[in-house]
C-alpha cells in the first residue's frame, strides 16, 4: 500500500476507537437510564454491541465497497462458524483449568456457594451480559478498527499495538498490579492473532468468553481488575500472592503469566488450518475487493450455459512459391543457384508472377534464350 493509503487507513483506526468511547458512554447512560438493578449490566451491553456494529457497518460501506459490513467487522456467518467459536471456547476452558489447577493444588480454593434463586436468575442475566459483553469487546478491538490498524502498520506491530491498547483499557478502571498488565497484554495479544489468522472473530469470541465465563461464573474468581460476574459462586483463594494473585485473581499470578505465553503458541497450533483456508489477504484489484467465491461461481455458470466451441480441425498450408500440379525442380539442381536465376526464360516469368506474389517484377533486359536439351528450371527460381 502507498503512503497515502496507509494514512488513510490510520484516519479510520482513529475514528473507529473514537467511535468506541462514544458508544461506550452513550450504551451505558441509555441503560442507566431504564434500569438500575440487575438488568444494568445486561441492558449496557447489549447497547454498546448495537452501537458499534451500526457505526462500524456504516464506516465498511464507505470505505470497503465490494465487502459485506459483516465481513469487515468479522462477524461472516461462514461455513463452520460455530465450530470456530467452540474450538475458541475449548480453548480458553482448558486455560482456565491449567490455570486455577495450581493454586488448587499448592494454595487452597475456599467456595461460597448462594442458593437462593433470585441469585440463578442474576446468574442468567450475567451470562448474557458476558455474551454480549465479550462480544462487543471483540467487534471494537478485534473488528473494523483492528483491520484498518493492520492495514496502516502491517500485522506484526497492528497485533502489538492493539494488545498494548487492549491491557490499558482492561486493567485502568481499578488498581492493578505490573503482572496483571502483562497478563492482559499476552491475552489481548491472543485474541488479535486469533482474528488476524481466522480473519473473523469466532474462535476470539469463544475463547474470550469461555475464559472470563469459566474463571468469574463458574469458579467464582476475579478477572480484570477485581470484577466477578458469579451471583452464585464466590471463591477466595489461599496461599501467596504469586500463586493466587491476590485480590486480582489468578490472571496476576506466576502461573497466568506461564498461560498467557502457551495460548500464544496454542491460538497457532489450532488456527492453522483456519488460516489456510480464510488468513490470506483478500484480492484488491484497482482498489475494490473482490469475491473470490462468487467469481468462480459465476464462470462457472457461464462455463455450463456456453459450452466451448469444438476445436478447428487441422488444415494443411503447402508452400506458396510451389502450388499443387507444378513440378518442383530436380533435387540435383538446388534452386537458389545463380545458374538457375540466370537461365531463367521470359514465359517462367509470368508463372512466378501468378504463383508468388513476392516475386520481385520482371527485369526490362531481353530474357537470354533457352538453352536447349535441358528442361526449363521450376517456377519462383528467379
Amino acid at each position: 500500500m502507498s503512503f497515502l493509503e496507509r494514512l488513510r487507513a490510520l484516519g479510520w483506526f482513529l475514528l473507529a476507537a473514537a467511535w468506541f468511547l462514544f458508544s461506550d458512554l452513550v450504551a451505558y447512560r441509555a441503560a442507566s437510564g431504564l434500569s438500575f438493578g440487575d438488568y444494568l449490566e445486561p441492558l449496557y451491553r447489549i447497547f454498546l454491541l448495537f452501537l458499534l456494529v451500526l457505526g462500524y457497518s456504516l464506516m465498511s460501506l464507505l470505505t470497503q465497497r465490494g465487502v459485506p459490513p459483516r465481513k469487515s467487522i468479522g462477524l461472516d456467518a461462514r461455513p463452520g462458524w460455530k465450530r470456530e467459536w467452540a474450538l475458541g471456547a475449548a480453548v480458553g476452558w482448558s486455560a482456565v483449568v491449567v490455570c486455577i489447577l495450581p493454586t488448587a493444588i499448592i494454595g487452597g480454593l475456599v467456595i461460597t456457594v448462594f442458593t437462593n434463586v433470585h441469585q440463578y436468575w442474576v446468574l442468567v442475566l450475567d451470562l448474557i451480559a458476558l455474551l454480549a459483553g465479550t462480544l462487543a469487546v471483540e467487534v471494537g478491538f478485534r473488528g473494523y478498527a483492528f483491520q484498518r490498524l493492520v492495514d496502516a502498520m502491517g500485522p506484526f506491530m497492528a497485533t502489538f499495538f492493539m494488545a498494548v491498547i487492549f491491557a490499558v483499557w482492561r486493567t485502568h478502571a481499578t488498581p492493578t498490579t505490573t503482572a496483571a498488565v502483562l497478563f492482559s497484554f499476552l491475552f489481548g495479544w491472543v485474541l488479535s492473532l486469533g482474528a488476524l489468522r481466522t480473519r473473523a472473530l469466532w474462535v476470539s469470541w469463544g475463547l474470550h468468553f469461555a475464559w472470563a465465563a469459566a474463571m468469574s461464573m463458574l469458579f467464582g474468581l476475579t478477572i480484570a481488575g477485581g470484577m466477578n460476574y458469579s451471583p452464585v459462586f464466590v471463591t477466595n483463594p489461599v496461599g501467596p500472592s504469586w500463586i493466587t494473585g491476590g485480590l486480582q485473581g489468578p490472571e496476576a499470578s506466576i502461573f497466568g503469566l506461564l498461560v498467557g505465553v502457551a495460548l500464544l503458541i496454542a491460538i497457532v497450533r489450532v488456527t492453522s488450518d483456519l488460516k489456510y483456508r480464510y488468513g490470506f489477504p483478500e484480492i484488491v484489484p484497482a482498489g475494490i475487493p473482490v469475491d473470490l467465491d462468487a467469481s468462480a461461481r459465476r464462470q462457472h455458470e457461464a462455463a455450463m450455459a456456453h459450452p466451448a466451441p469444438a476445436e478447428p480441425q487441422l488444415v494443411q498450408i503447402l508452400p506458396v512459391n510451389q502450388p499443387t500440379g507444378i513440378p518442383s525442380p530436380p533435387a540435383s539442381e538446388p534452386t537458389n543457384s545463380p545458374e538457375n536465376a540466370a537461365q531463367s526464360t521470359a514465359s517462367d516469368l509470368p508463372v512466378a508472377a501468378e504463383t508468388n506474389s513476392h516475386t520481385p517484377p520482371a527485369s526490362h533486359e531481353e530474357p537470354s534464350a533457352p538453352i536447349p536439351d535441358e528442361e526449363p528450371p521450376g517456377p519462383g527460381t528467379s
